[in-house]
């Protein structure tokens, strides 16, 4: 069929003749409602981003010399966290000269990560940026039941 045939047959239809694939031998088109085919495109576009899971990042935030009660606290939050699929920043703060404590803040943040393990797996381990050394955990995938 020729270009005009076809967009005789568009127009007596009263439909849009749309160029699908120009590189194919002979060019391919298609006799559709482009109007129509924008909205279904869209609507799709939007499903999508609807379907997506944005990441969520808690903040847990220790002290070099941070009390085991108040560790066991927070210890709690990020389990609660990670239940829920939100990722993990833990860091321990140095103020001052509590930067001397580096080692006990690495401690710190690895104990953590380890009581964590059958929930999270570490994706960063600890890592000393400025005046915080940071570790990112993440939730363990849930296991898919055959």
């Amino acid at each position: 069929m020729s270009i005009e045939e076809a967009r005789k047959f568009a127009e007596g239809m009263e439909l849009d003749l749309v160029l699908i694939s120009e590189k194919a031998d002979p060019p391919v088109c298609r006799v559709i409602d482009f109007q129509k085919f924008l909205y279904q495109q869209k609507k799709k576009q939007k499903e999508i981003r609807a379907n997506t899971q944005k990441v969520v990042v808690k903040e847990i935030r220790f002290g070099p010399n941070t009390d085991e009660h108040d560790y066991n606290f927070k210890l709690k939050h990020a389990e609660k966290f990670l239940a829920d699929g939100s990722k993990v920043k833990a860091f321990v703060f140095f103020k001052g000269r509590t930067i001397l404590f580096k080692e006990k803040g690495e401690i710190l943040l690895l104990r953590f990560a380890q009581e964590l393990e059958e929930f999270c797996k570490v994706d960063q381990l600890p890592k000393l940026e400025g005046k915080r050394m940071i570790m990112f955990l993440s939730p363990k995938p849930a296991k898919k039941k055959a």
